[in-house]
């Protein structure tokens, strides 16, 4: 009996020490440095992003993105960023989508109230016209939309209105002035 409880008491301490030999082996750790520049570090990151704006209680806009990044330690310039692209959607008073926005790319400039969209930027007003452009800007607080590159406008009967350097327009993009234009008008025989 004796011999069984001295090799339990040794089989235990075996086991205490390897257990301490095993948890207290030398381990590389990795070493993160400290971000010394907070504004080149987006405060909030979020992924598959879809959110909808209401005006007094009835839906307006839907808005998603595969990607959103806030940026605003820079207290002068924060800003969004959309590097996956963005698509904007703008309901009638029966909720059906009366016209969109859609960017491979988008910024927002939260004191400027200004969006900057980029690379296949596709609009579709509420009348259904097209604009197709590469890149576009809306000014919230001025209520304008505006592009020095070249746009083409399809309206509905299927003509083509193109501005060599741009257009601007109102933000519901019905009432708008192309830049250097050429049109391509379909004619009946």
């Amino acid at each position: 009996m004796k011999k069984n409880r001295q090799t339990i008491k040794y089989f235990s301490l075996i086991i205490i020490v390897l257990a301490f030999v095993i948890g207290c082996s030398k381990e590389q750790k990795e070493i993160i440095g400290a971000i010394e520049d907070r504004s080149a570090a987006p405060r909030m990151h979020a992924d598959s992003v879809t959110t909808i704006v209401s005006d007094s209680g009835i839906t307006r806009y839907r808005i998603s993105a595969p990607v959103w990044y806030i940026y605003d330690y820079n207290k002068q310039e924060p800003f969004w960023d959309f590097p996956k692209g963005i698509h904007f959607e703008r309901f009638d008073q029966t909720l059906k989508v009366d016209a969109n926005i859609h960017a491979n790319y988008a910024k927002f400039f939260e004191n400027r109230q200004l969006w900057e969209l980029k690379g296949n930027v596709r609009a579709t007003n509420i009348e259904g016209m097209v604009f197709v452009t590469e890149q576009m800007f809306w000014d919230q607080r001025a209520e304008k939309i505006f592009s020095d590159s070249l746009i083409t406008i399809t309206q509905l009967d299927g003509s083509k209105l193109v501005g060599q350097n741009g257009f601007f327009a109102n933000q519901q993009l019905t009432q708008y002035t192309v830049i250097n234009s050429k049109a391509n008008i379909p004619v009946k025989e």
